[in-house]
Parts: structure tokens; C-alpha cells; sequence
């Protein structure tokens, strides 16, 4: 069966269904293909900054209607436990990929977007359009084809990524709890061999989700036994992790999250979100920057459609708008990484920090953007 629309979206993770909404709201015809039902639980912090209000507002969502736990503060600390606290400079918000991406999706079918429950197994570019093939034998004809199927995906392989064939150590763990923790306040508080962030989101329930290297993890028989021999070492997690009670059946998991090099745009296919590239946890700033890379290609996929710039300028200056926007704060994600992983640097950097408390405030800042 062949399907025809302006433009397919193969994902519809958070900047998958952005891109929907954004596209549907100026009048395209909007294809999403993705494997999962929704709502879903995903790996994610589930923390985002404020620089994406002004654009949710443009695209007429209310997010507050989701009952989001505002955040204006961080408190971070290291291995040991010695932490410093400071207040956000923009703030932000905390919701669950569980409801965030089910209103996304209401929004976007409300729009007049379509959906396909569908894996996608080939796209192909000729004659400057695409053609995608699922494994149910289905074709979508397009002008434009988004990428947005998240962090690793089989699409990846198929495409012959550079960074996929490369293993990656980090794994990431995930899970909703009951616990007393301030509605305010984001936690990152670093452990041997990773970090976790801790904050509310909404109905009141707590997101702890950290990222570990793989190889300090393979050492302990289940999630529990590395919860309680690596990450309550850290103090501030100890008290986190007595008080807390799981609401999951089990947490979630997500294995090889590479944060390698990725190409913007592959096969005339532009890259967004997590398919684009990953910035490390720790920063904060990963469900924002899936929202502003979304802006960024529904902008100039609409000057393509508009026939005001050519597919070649269209892949050129989203290139260019993808570095400039966010190449230096994933850089300097992997500089922070690096640090936290290495106690005595990192013990010298918290030293600088407590006694120049400003310093940590411009840190955040180097890793958010400004409202977009």
C-alpha cells in the first residue's frame, strides 16, 4: 500500500512529535511512523529547561496543564558527597515522556497529523524525493523525510551511521518512586563510573535516572546490588534511595547510548533530537535540544516546501544552525564527563566551585541555550 504526504517523520519521540505539530500547524501534510504505541515510558531525565516556553507557547501548548513540577533550583554533588547548590538561571520544568509525549501526539493527531504503527525497514532518495519501506510491506512517498528514531535504533545500522559501528559503555537506568524530595530542586549527584539526576514531575512522583559505565555495572548481579554497593556511596543517593519506594514493576534500561560524532544529516534525511546527537545527561538540556532541533528543520523544511530554497541550501544551512546552536554544549558535556569520572579532578573542581560560588551558575549556563 503507498501513502503520499509533504513530509514523513520516522520516530515520534519528544523532537519527532514537535516537528509534527510544528509542520500540521502551518497546513502540511504530516506522516509519523513509529514502531511503539503511546503512552510509553522512556529512559529519560525528564528534566526541561524554560529556554522552550516561548516555542511551546508558539505552538500552542499548554504545558502547565500537565501539572509539571516547576524546578528553579540544582544541587549537585560528588562521589564523596560534598555538593553546592545554586539556582537555575532560566529554571525549568519536570514531566514524564509518559505524558509529555501522549499530549504531544493528541496535539499533533488533532492537527490533522497521521500515525503509522510501523517499523521502518529502508528509505530511499531518487529523483529528489523519498520512499519509505516498512516491514508490513507499507510505502510512504515524501518531499522530506525526518530522522528522529532516538538515541540507537536498527534505522542507524541500516543507514551504515559511522557511530554505531562502534561500541558504547554507557547504559542507562530509569524509574518513577514515592519520595519525599523538594518540587523545586533537580539533583545530579555523580557515583564511580557515572552520574544521576533526580527530580519530580507530575502527580507528584520522583524520576531517578542515571547513566553508568558499563563495565563498573557488569560487576553487580542486578540493578538492586549496583544501587546499593556504587550509587549509595555517594551520600546524598544513600539518602535518596532509603527513603524511596519503586512505583515501577522494574526500572527501565537502555544499553550502548553513544555520545560519538554524529552526522546532521545522512542520506538527504535531516537528523533530529537524539538522532542528530546525544549531549551528556549531566548538563540537563537533552529534551530541550530535541525541541529546538525540531524547530530548527520544521523552519527550513517549510522554506523548502515554499520553494524559497534549494534541497541543497535546505541541507546546508540545517548543518549550519545544528553546529552553531548546539555543537560547543556537547562539546563541553564531554569535557564535564570526563571530569566527574575522575575523583581527584573532580574534588579539585567541586573545591573551586564552593569557594567561587558564582562560577557554577555560568557552568549551567554554558550548557543551556537561551529561549528560542
Amino acid at each position: 500500500m503507498e501513502n503520499q504526504s509533504e513530509i514523513v517523520i520516522v520516530g515520534g519521540g519528544l523532537a519527532g512529535l514537535t516537528a509534527a505539530i510544528h509542520l500540521s500547524k502551518h497546513g502540511f501534510s504530516v506522516t509519523v511512523i513509529e514502531k511503539n504505541e503511546f503512552p510509553k515510558h522512556k529512559v529519560c531525565g525528564e528534566y526541561i529547561s524554560n529556554e522552550v516556553l516561548p516555542y511551546c507557547h508558539y505552538l500552542a501548548l499548554d504545558l502547565e496543564g500537565l501539572n509539571v513540577a516547576k524546578i528553579n533550583q540544582l544541587e549537585f554533588s560528588i562521589a564523596n558527597g560534598i555538593f553546592i547548590t545554586s539556582n537555575l538561571p532560566l529554571g525549568g520544568f519536570g514531566v514524564s515522556r509518559y505524558t509529555l509525549d501522549y499530549y504531544l501526539y493528541q496535539k499533533a493527531i488533532a492537527l490533522g497529523c497521521k500515525f503509522f504503527q510501523e517499523e521502518v525497514q529502508e528509505i530511499i532518495f531518487s529523483n529528489n524525493n523519498f520512499t519509505v519501506f516498512t516491514t508490513n510491506e507499507q510505502q510512504f512517498k515524501s518531499k522530506i523525510v525526518l530522522g528522529a528514531f532516538g538515541k540507537r535504533s536498527t534505522m542507524d545500522v541500516t543507514l551504515k551511521r559511522d557511530f554505531i559501528k562502534k561500541k558504547s559503555p554507557w547504559l542507562a537506568i530509569k524509574a518513577h518512586y514515592n519520595c519525599d524530595f523538594p518540587d523545586n530542586l533537580v539533583g545530579l549527584h555523580n557515583f564511580d563510573g557515572g552520574y544521576c539526576g533526580v527530580s519530580k514531575v507530575e502527580n507528584n512522583q520522583v524520576n531517578i535516572c542515571y547513566l553508568a559505565q558499563y563495565k563498573s555495572f557488569k560487576r553487580y548481579k542486578n540493578i538492586e546490588d549496583f544501587q546499593m554497593q556504587v550509587l549509595m556511596k555517594n551520600p546524598k543517593l544513600k539518602t535518596i534511595f532509603e527513603k524511596s519506594n519503586l512505583l515501577f514493576e522494574k526500572p527501565l534500561t537502555i544499553s550502548q547510548i553513544s555520545f560519538e560524532a554524529k552526522k546532521i544529516v545522512e542520506n538527504h534525511i535531516l537528523m533530529i533530537g537524539d538522532s542528530a546527537g546525544l549531549i551528556h545527561p549531566l548538563c540537563g538540556n537533552g529534551m530541550a535540544m530535541a525541541m529546538h532541533s525540531a524547530k530548527i528543520a520544521s523552519e527550513l523544511s517549510i522554506a523548502l516546501l515554499q520553494e524559497k530554497i534549494s534541497r541543497t541550501d535546505f541541507e546546508k544551512h540545517y548543518q549550519e544552525k545544528w553546529n552553531e546552536t548546539f555543537k560547543s554544549r556537547i562539546r563541553l558535556g564531554k569535557l564535564l564527563s570526563k571530569v566527574l569520572l575522575r575523583p581527584t579532578l573532580s574534588n579539585i573542581i567541586m573545591k573551586i566551585m564552593v569557594l567561587f560560588p558564582f562560577s557554577f551558575p555560568l557552568l549551567i549556563k554554558k550548557t543551556h541555550g537561551k529561549t528560542f
